[in-house]
C-alpha cells in the first residue's frame, strides 16, 4: 500500500467531535478523521456493548484500553487486551465485537 497526498499533520483526537453508534446493547463513540480514502478512528465501546451487525469491512485494529471480544461468523472467538491488535481484509471473514467492561481502540480502515 502506498499513501499519497497526505501532508504531515497532527491529530488532537480529544478535539474531534464524537458520533454515537448504538449497538444491539450499549454504544460506540467514534472520533473519526479521513486521510484520502483512509479512515482513522478512536472508538470507545461502552460496557456491555454488542454490535448490531456482522461486519465485512477490513480493518487494522489496536486495543488501547479495556478488553474487546471479537467473534467470527464461523464461530471462532478472540479477546484483545491493551497492546494487542487484529487485522482482517475486506469481505474476508465477517466479524462482530462485544465487550463486558468497555474498550478503547484505534482503527484504520
Amino acid at each position: 500500500m502506498e499513501m499519497h497526498n497526505i501532508p504531515f499533520g497532527v491529530t488532537k483526537w480529544e478535539e474531534i467531535d464524537a458520533t454515537v453508534h448504538p449497538g444491539e446493547t450499549g454504544q460506540a463513540s467514534w472520533r473519526t478523521q479521513y486521510f484520502g480514502d483512509i479512515r482513522a478512528r478512536i472508538v470507545e465501546y461502552s460496557p456491555g456493548y454488542l454490535a448490531d451487525h456482522w461486519c465485512s469491512k477490513g480493518h487494522i485494529l489496536y486495543c488501547l484500553d479495556g478488553e474487546l471480544h471479537t467473534e467470527l461468523e464461523d464461530g471462532r472467538e478472540f479477546v484483545l487486551k491493551p497492546g494487542m491488535s487484529y487485522q482482517v481484509a475486506d469481505h474476508a471473514e465477517p466479524h462482530r465485537s462485544s465487550t463486558i467492561m468497555g474498550a478503547k481502540l484505534f482503527i484504520i480502515d
